[in-house]
């Protein structure tokens, strides 16, 4: 059994404390939050024995992984508090604000000899594992090439609190982008370079819905961006991040190959459908799917087991490094019109063994 801490108990904790209170080899030992009474209500709602400020309940002996779940600003301030005080960390997306940051955050975790996981963990579920198991083994020929996505109004229609979305380490690049690079990268590799234009349709946008509802806020980042990314395989791929749309679409990620076209799933979710057109075909046939829909927490849940094991994890800092590294590498060609070179790069993240699960105890466990 691997302790946890929750830090940060905002609209995202529930959906993970949902299922990190219910994982088998997980025990979530408190919560923790600068609003302390949010943190009680959180921990008492889940049956979370403790609640308290983030540096009390990040000091309990009893936790090994402190699961970072605060605002983009935050995120390498409360990761280093965790490793400072010999923790690992698994943090929500973005890794950092910037790579800089991020590689610095890395640094220090291996010299304490702790480890750091980092969101999205989809890629994990059964959707996107179908997906890379029917590239790896060769479906669709050799890869060659992808298109992605993401549009529509915004969050701010919904989230009672949006205005941290339309901050630096937000906007749809950062908040939305890690589900669809961490897809690519965990498909086709590295990526060496990048070419990216972006706008900015508002520069105050409105609430629609909560207590706050009808204040408005500035709008900090760019709210609509394209991308071309290039490959160390030789593959490349257009992405388009959009909060701009009054149309939404989402989820759409195809990848092209010799002598297929695989349609991969939404990879903000973790589950398919997952279809493929042979060359030459008229019709798209449904590959069966197979895996984990277990949700957001198992990539701490593969991390706690891989610690145990004592082998890499799989939604690794080096991948999210990358993947912030590649953002990064987006908004300075937006900004200078010209390719951009991406030098980070993380080892080849193999498929999840068959029957692997989160939500079922490992045997002899």
């Amino acid at each position: 059994m691997t302790g946890v801490a929750v830090v940060g108990c905002g609209t995202i904790s529930h959906a993970y404390l949902r299922n990190l209170t219910a994982f088998p080899d997980i025990e979530v030992i408190g919560c923790a939050d600068l609003d302390v009474e949010r943190a009680t209500e959180v921990a008492a709602q889940y049956g979370v024995p403790y609640a308290g400020e983030p540096a009390e309940i990040i000091a309990r002996p009893e936790v090994s992984i402190v699961v970072n779940l605060t605002v983009p600003a935050a995120h390498v301030e409360v990761s280093l508090a965790a490793i400072r005080a010999g923790k690992h960390v698994y943090v929500e997306k973005p890794l950092a604000l910037d790579a800089e940051a991020g590689r610095a955050l890395l640094a220090e975790a291996d010299a304490a000899g702790l480890r750091v996981g980092c969101a999205p963990d989809t890629f994990l579920g059964a959707g996107l594992q179908t997906a890379q198991r029917a590239v790896a083994d060769g479906l669709i020929g050799t890869p060659g090439s992808a298109i992605t996505l993401l549009q529509g109004p915004g969050p701010e229609s919904w989230h009672p609190s949006p205005q941290f979305l339309y901050q630096r380490g937000a906007g749809p690049l950062f908040d939305m982008g890690p589900y669809y690079l961490t897809a690519l990268a965990v498909l086709f590799g590295p990526v060496t370079r990048v070419a990216a234009n972006g706008s900015r349709a508002h520069t105050r946008r409105t609430i629609g819905s909560g207590p706050l509802a009808g204040t408005g806020f500035d709008v900090e980042v760019l709210t609509h961006v394209s991308a071309l990314l290039e490959f160390a395989s030789g593959a490349t791929a257009t992405s388009v991040f959009s909060f701009d749309s009054p149309l939404p679409r989402h989820g759409f990620v195809e990848i092209t190959g010799t002598e297929a076209t695989l349609a991969a799933p939404d990879p903000n979710t973790f589950t398919g459908p997952v279809r493929l057109r042979r060359t030459g075909s008229g019709d798209w046939a449904e590959l069966p799917v197979g895996g984990s829909t277990a949700g957001r927490g198992t990539g701490v849940a593969e991390m706690a087991r891989a610690l145990a094991a004592g082998v890499p994890h799989r939604a690794s800092g080096e991948l999210a490094l990358h993947v912030l590294d590649v953002m990064t590498a987006i908004l300075r060609s937006a900004e200078s019109a010209e390719f951009v070179p991406v030098t980070s790069g993380f080892a080849p993240v193999p498929p999840l063994p068959d029957g692997w699960d989160p939500a079922v105890a490992l045997p002899g466990a």
